[in-house]
């Protein structure tokens, strides 16, 4: 099935259907060099979520769920696929190669989020 295909079948089905794209970041040498370039990561994180291209990112955990081992997930909101690997090109680890990444279009098409702010504190919560 085409993706177009699966866009439209989410378009007339009453879902979401917003195009985003996943980032499977990975070590490419070890832990060493993903340490090494996690200051300019994450100000480079930071920048992008700003300027509302950074839809989510954190680290994933190993597959046992109790260890790091230097991968991550970015989802981005950009025009086209193009455009988005430019972005994931330019994360600082990618540039430097302490990491590789695998990027995939993603259609989120389910699921909510939720949002309290309290005014009392002004710290808001997300469920």
């Amino acid at each position: 099935m085409t993706w177009e295909t699966m866009q439209a079948r989410a378009e007339n089905g009453g879902l979401l259907g917003k195009q985003l794209y996943v980032v499977y970041s990975f070590p490419t040498d070890g832990m060493g060099p993903t340490r090494a370039h996690i200051p300019e990561h994450v100000t480079n994180q930071r920048r992008l979520e700003r300027e509302g291209v950074l839809a989510a990112a954190g680290p994933l955990a190993g597959r046992d769920g109790t260890t790091w081992n230097g991968e991550g997930l970015f989802v981005l909101r950009a025009e086209s696929l193009e455009q988005a690997l430019e972005i994931a090109k330019g994360d600082p680890m990618h540039a430097a190669g302490a990491r590789t990444f695998e990027l995939r279009p993603w259609l989120l098409n389910e699921g909510s989020i939720d949002v309290r702010i309290p005014f009392s504190t002004g710290s808001p919560t997300v469920r």
